[in-house]
């Protein structure tokens, strides 16, 4: 198992419950906006980690998904468009007793912040990163994003956008993340279980939540999120479990030589056994990325832990080069560095 707390960050010793985390600030989401879920979530799971209220700091950049920072009673930073993986990174080396948490979304992440994004991942440095994913640009009233399906009309494609979206998870991936989770903003249960994993993950954890924009995307998740639909487009993976789905749980995801095909129990002598046993911690993220890339209709999006690999951090190897190159370096102090050269007295 991977997850645990991070030692560097120090512990309430009180008690906090969720009320400690919110904010006295009006929230100005749409009434019905997937983020209102997300931010309930958050403020539930702070008190679960048990770390010093002092000792969080939740970043952003700029979107809907930004106005994070007012909504949670902790320290937070408010940056510009597209780099807050930037601005969290540099916290984190700065100060490793900081429980690190960003929060982006779909254009604020994959378009603009692309880079920062994709370097904040490999480099794996100790932060949750919650990205919004609503396929739309929300705060702007509409335009399509890096994540908007191909063919959709929106303000800025009246005719149908012309570009394959990113996938998150694949980019993810691709990019050597050690974590990468899925979840839905309709089960809020679901999505407290897996942002506690994330922030005990030791590495950036990646968590992509299928949200609804009320206004400019409404029910563009609703194939996966749908009440109609969940059973048979969902499935909630498990570490060391089989990987089952529909509504008695008749299906199932086995793998046939590489690749993944779905399986009904009792058909054609499948049994249990012939069904995928989910692995998150695998190192190789070969099949988690076949899982990752599971969609409807040809099958149900994988939610839940994905990956949960092990690494090292780059805050703690920047950490550990700084002490080494301390506790060997002969200057102590400015009148060494001053004197540690060619010295020239000047009369």
């Amino acid at each position: 198992m991977q997850e645990t707390l991070d030692e560097r960050i120090p512990l309430s010793e009180t008690e906090l419950t969720k009320s400690d985390f919110v904010s006295d600030q009006m929230v100005k989401w749409c009434p019905g906006c997937g983020n209102h879920a997300i931010l309930n979530a958050v403020t539930q799971v702070f008190p679960k980690l048990g770390y010093r209220k002092e000792n969080y700091v939740v970043v952003s950049g700029i979107g809907c998904s930004s106005r994070f920072p007012y909504y949670v009673d902790t320290y937070g930073f408010h940056g510009i468009h597209g780099r807050a993986a930037a601005i969290a990174t540099g916290m984190k080396i700065a100060n490793p007793s900081l429980s690190v948490w960003v929060n982006t979304g779909d254009g604020d992440s994959m378009a603009i912040g692309g880079n920062h994004f994709i370097h904040a991942v490999r480099r794996n440095v100790d932060m949750t990163l919650l990205l919004f994913n609503n396929q739309i640009y929300g705060l702007t009233k509409g335009q399509f994003s890096p994540t908007t399906p191909m063919g959709v009309i929106t303000k800025t494609s009246p005719y149908g956008t012309l570009e394959e979206p990113f996938k998150p998870a694949e980019l993810v991936l691709g990019a050597q993340g050690t974590f990468f989770a899925r979840i839905a903003d309709t089960s809020p249960k679901v999505m407290t279980e897996i942002l506690e994993k994330a922030a005990l993950h030791q590495g950036t954890a990646v968590v992509e939540v299928l949200q609804n924009c009320v206004i400019f995307a409404d029910k563009t998740h609703g194939m996966v999120t749908g009440k109609e639909y969940r059973d048979e487009n969902q499935v909630y993976l498990k570490h060391g479990e089989p990987v089952l789905f529909g509504k008695d749980k008749t299906k199932g995801i086995r793998l046939n030589r590489c690749k993944l095909e779905v399986a009904e129990l009792g058909k054609d002598d499948t049994g249990i056994d012939s069904i995928l046993v989910h692995d998150q911690y695998e190192q190789d993220p070969t099949i988690q990325m076949l899982l990752a890339k599971m969609a409807p209709p040809a099958f149900p999006m994988a939610i839940g832990v994905i990956r949960s690999a092990k690494a090292e951090t780059f805050d703690r190897l920047v950490e550990e080069q700084i002490n080494a190159q301390k506790a060997r370096s002969s200057i102590r102090c400015v009148d060494d560095l001053l004197n540690s050269g060619d010295v020239f007295e000047i009369k």
